[in-house]
Order: structure tokens, then C-alpha cells, then sequence
């Protein structure tokens, strides 16, 4: 894991707060894959990563984790693929509208 984060703040966070900052970086993700951006993709990519990482290791139900995990590979799919997958994206806004609410 590199050092994108606070890995403290980060637990601190509720889990809706972690689901809405991944978001984000999916978000940029999937914009830097529009823009035909490889240094920005990579670096969202890898954040995004990192963080789903934190909050899959912190994560106590087993359905929770699983379902996280399953996101983290249709996100590497999409990046791999260079396709951006709306869904995926509009999955986690659900999140950053919880969190923000």
C-alpha cells in the first residue's frame, strides 16, 4: 500500500465516507479513461485501489467484503478493458449521497 492516505483518518471514517472518497477515484478514473489520460488513469487507479484495499481489510461482514471486492474487479476490468463502466461509477455516487446526508 502506498502512502496516497492517512490509513488512521481513514478508519475513522464511516463506511459510507470510505465508499464515497473510492468513488471518487473511480470517477477520475473513468474521466481519465475518456480523456485518453494513462498517467492521471494510473494514478486514480491505483488510489482507488489502495483504498478499497483499507476498507476491504476493516470490513467485519463477510457479504459487505464481498461485494466490495467484486467492485474492486469490475474496476480493474474496466481499466484493463479501457471501458468505462457507468454502473460502476453510479454504484459508488449511491455511497458519497449517503455520506453526505
Amino acid at each position: 500500500m502506498n502512502n496516497h492516505f492517512d490509513k488512521v483518518k481513514w478508519l475513522n471514517l464511516t463506511f459510507y465516507e470510505q465508499m464515497g472518497n473510492i468513488g471518487s477515484e473511480v470517477g477520475r478514473t473513468m474521466n481519465a479513461i475518456k480523456r485518453n489520460d494513462p498517467l492521471a488513469l494510473e494514478g486514480a487507479y491505483f488510489r482507488g485501489l489502495d483504498l478499497i484495499d483499507a476498507t476491504a481489510d476493516n470490513i467485519t461482514s463477510l457479504a459487505r467484503r464481498r461485494e466490495l471486492l467484486r467492485a474492486r474487479e469490475l474496476f480493474s476490468k474496466s481499466v484493463e478493458s479501457k471501458i468505462i463502466d457507468q454502473k460502476l461509477d453510479d454504484y459508488f455516487m449511491v455511497f458519497a449521497v449517503l455520506a453526505r446526508s
